[in-house]
C-alpha cells in the first residue's frame, strides 16, 4: 500500500541567536505511526508563492499544536496581553494554506493551535483566556514537569449524536487531556461540533460540506496515540483519507 505524504507546518522558534523551523516529535511520530504516512516538515516562510507547490506535493496536512497563539487581529479580537507568544510566520503560512486545502479537498487534521487556526480561517472567533470566561472551566495544563501527568486524562467530552467520533468508537463520551488557554468563542459557519466539554466548550469539529476529510480537535491525540482508542481512530481516519488521495493522484 502506498504511503501518503503528510505535511506538517513548522513553528519558528528562536534558539540562541538564530531562528529555527521546528515541529514537536510527537506530531511526526503520530503522522508516521498513527496515520501511516511519510512525514515532511513545511517551513513557515510566509511565502504565498510556495503554497501552491505544497498543496500539489502533499496527500494531507497535519496542523500541530504550539505554545504560540494565533494573532487576534485575524479574528477581530482585542490585542493580546503583553508577553503573549505569537508566531507571525506560522500565521502567514498556515492561514492561507488552510483556505487552499479546504477548497481543494486535501485531507486536513488540526490539533490544538491547528484546531483554532481552522476556526479562524473559516470566520470563527476565539477566547484568549478561557479560564476567565464566566461558566467555563480552567482548561490549562497542570503545573508539573511529569509529561504523563501533563498529558493525562483531564475531563470527559460528550460526543454529538451522529458524530464521526461516535461512529468510530461506538460510545457517547471519551476522556481527553487539556493543555490550552485559548478556545472556541464562536464556531465558524460550516463547522459542526463533534464533541463538547462539560462546560459546553467545543472540543472537536468537522467540516459540514468540505470536499475532503477535514477534522480538528482541541486536545492532543498525538500524545502516546497507541495507548488511546480515540487517538487511534482519529489518526486512522485521517491516514485513510490521505491514502485515498494518494491512490487517486497515482491513477
Amino acid at each position: 500500500m502506498l504511503q501518503p505524504i503528510i505535511g506538517i507546518p513548522c513553528d519558528v522558534k528562536q534558539i540562541g541567536l538564530f531562528p529555527f523551523h521546528a515541529v514537536g516529535e510527537k506530531y511526526i511520530t503520530a503522522a508516521v505511526g498513527g496515520a501511516g504516512g511519510v512525514a515532511i516538515l513545511i517551513p513557515s516562510l510566509g511565502d504565498a508563492s510556495q503554497l501552491r507547490a505544497i498543496v500539489d506535493l502533499v496527500d494531507g496536512i497535519l496542523l500541530p499544536g504550539s505554545p504560540s497563539n494565533v494573532e487576534p487581529h485575524h479574528y477581530q479580537g482585542t490585542p493580546s496581553r503583553e508577553g503573549t507568544l505569537h508566531d507571525k510566520a506560522r500565521d502567514a503560512t498556515t492561514l492561507p494554506l488552510i483556505d487552499m486545502l479546504v477548497k481543494e479537498g486535501v485531507p486536513l487534521l488540526g490539533i490544538c493551535r491547528g484546531f483554532q487556526e481552522i476556526n479562524v480561517v473559516m470566520g470563527g472567533e476565539l477566547h484568549q483566556h478561557v479560564q476567565e470566561v464566566p461558566g467555563l472551566h480552567d482548561h490549562r495544563e497542570p503545573d508539573t514537569q511529569d509529561l504523563d501527568h501533563m498529558y493525562g486524562p483531564a475531563h470527559p467530552v460528550r460526543l454529538a449524536a451522529g458524530s464521526w467520533l461516535q461512529g468510530w468508537l461506538g460510545c457517547d463520551s471519551v476522556q481527553v487531556n487539556s493543555i490550552h488557554q485559548q478556545g472556541i468563542k464562536r464556531l465558524a459557519d460550516g463547522l459542526v461540533a463533534e464533541a463538547l466539554a462539560e462546560d459546553g466548550l467545543v472540543e472537536a469539529y468537522r467540516f459540514d460540506k468540505a470536499p475532503g476529510f477535514a477534522y480538528a480537535v482541541q486536545w492532543h491525540p498525538e500524545w502516546k496515540y497507541w495507548d488511546n482508542k480515540a487517538s487511534q481512530a482519529i489518526f486512522k481516519a485521517f491516514g485513510d483519507a490521505c491514502r485515498e488521495r494518494r491512490m487517486r493522484r497515482n491513477q
